[in-house]
C-alpha cells in the first residue's frame, strides 16, 4: 500500500508523515490483496486542523475527512474513519456474494 501525503499551505514534516504512515498501515489488514493507493492531504483552517484521505481499492474510491484541535487529533479521528468505512465496504461486498449464492441454490431448488 502506498501513502501519499500532502500539505495544503502547510509543510508536511517528516514526523507527521510518519505518523500519517503508521496511523494508516492499520488499514491493509482488511483486505489481503492490498489497496492501491492512500492520498492524504493535511491543512489548517483557522482554528481546525483538517485531515482528509481517498482510498482506492478494486474499483471503488473511499473518501473521508477529519477536523481537530490539532493535527495528529485529525489524522487520529481520519484512520479511524476510514477504518469503519473500509468495514463497511468489506461487508457490503460478503453480503453480496452471500446473496448471490443463496438466490442460485433458490433457483436450483
Amino acid at each position: 500500500m502506498r501513502i501519499e501525503t500532502h500539505g495544503h499551505q502547510l509543510e508536511v514534516t517528516p514526523a507527521l508523515r510518519d505518523y500519517v504512515e503508521t496511523k494508516l498501515a492499520r488499514l491493509g489488514r482488511h483486505f489481503e490483496h492490498p489497496m492501491d493507493t492512500v492520498r492524504t492531504q493535511l491543512s489548517i483552517n483557522k482554528p481546525q486542523h483538517c485531515a482528509e484521505a481517498t482510498v482506492h481499492i478494486a474499483g471503488r474510491t473511499l473518501h473521508a475527512d477529519a477536523n481537530g484541535q490539532d493535527m495528529y487529533a485529525a489524522i487520529d479521528l481520519l484512520a479511524d474513519k476510514l477504518d469503519r468505512l473500509l468495514l463497511k465496504h468489506k461487508e457490503k461486498m460478503v453480503d453480496h456474494h452471500r446473496g448471490e449464492s443463496l438466490a442460485q441454490l433458490g433457483d436450483a431448488g
